[in-house]
C-alpha cells in the first residue's frame, strides 16, 4: 500500500515534459532525477517529496519509446503513477523497471489529494475526497515484476538461468 499526496498534471504529458531530451545522454540517476518534470512544471522539486504520486489524464508517456522517462520518475522518488490511459510503450517501460502505474479512466483527483493505493487489487481511496476508485486490474505477472523492482530482478528471482 502506498499513502501519499497526488501532484497532478493534465493530458499528453510527453516523454520529453517528463525529461528533457538533452538530459538523455547520462546514466547518472540523480542527473536525471533532478531535471524531471523540470519543463513542466518548475516547482515540481520544490512541492515533491520523495513518495508522492504523480497523477495524470489521457495519454501519458507518449511521445517516444524513451526508458529514460520512468527511470527518471522513479529515481526521483516517484513511488505510483496513476493516470486516465497510458502511451503503451511508457507503460510497458515503466512495468520493466518496477515503477507502479495504474489507470483509472474516470478519475477527478485533484493536485494535494492524498491518496492510499492499494496495488494488487487496484483500490485507490482519495482520503482527501472520501471517494474510492478501482484501477484497471494488472495481471499477476505485471504485479510480481512491480514488485521484484522490475523485469531484470524478476528473472533473477524466478528463473534458473543466468542473465547475461
Amino acid at each position: 500500500m502506498i499513502t501519499a499526496k497526488a501532484h497532478v498534471y493534465g493530458d499528453h504529458i510527453d516523454t520529453d515534459r517528463i525529461i528533457p531530451g538533452k538530459y538523455t545522454k547520462t546514466l547518472d540517476l540523480s542527473t536525471l532525477a533532478g531535471h524531471v518534470m523540470e519543463d513542466l512544471d518548475p516547482d515540481f522539486h520544490r512541492n515533491f517529496t520523495a513518495g508522492d504520486i504523480i497523477v495524470a489524464g489521457d495519454n501519458f508517456g507518449c511521445g517516444s519509446s524513451r526508458e529514460q522517462a520512468p527511470v527518471a520518475l522513479k529515481a526521483a522518488g516517484v513511488s505510483c503513477i496513476i493516470a486516465r490511459f497510458y502511451a503503451r510503450i511508457f507503460f510497458r517501460n515503466a512495468i520493466n523497471i518496477g515503477l507502479p502505474v495504474l489507470e483509472i479512466p474516470d478519475h477527478d483527483i485533484a493536485r494535494g489529494d492524498m491518496l492510499e493505493v492499494h496495488l494488487e487489487t487496484g483500490k485507490v481511496v482519495n482520503q482527501t475526497r472520501q471517494k474510492t476508485y478501482q484501477a484497471t486490474r494488472l495481471p499477476k505477472v505485471m504485479l510480481d515484476i512491480m514488485q521484484a523492482g522490475g523485469l531484470v530482478p524478476y528473472l533473477k528471482k524466478y528463473n534458473d538461468y543466468q542473465l547475461l
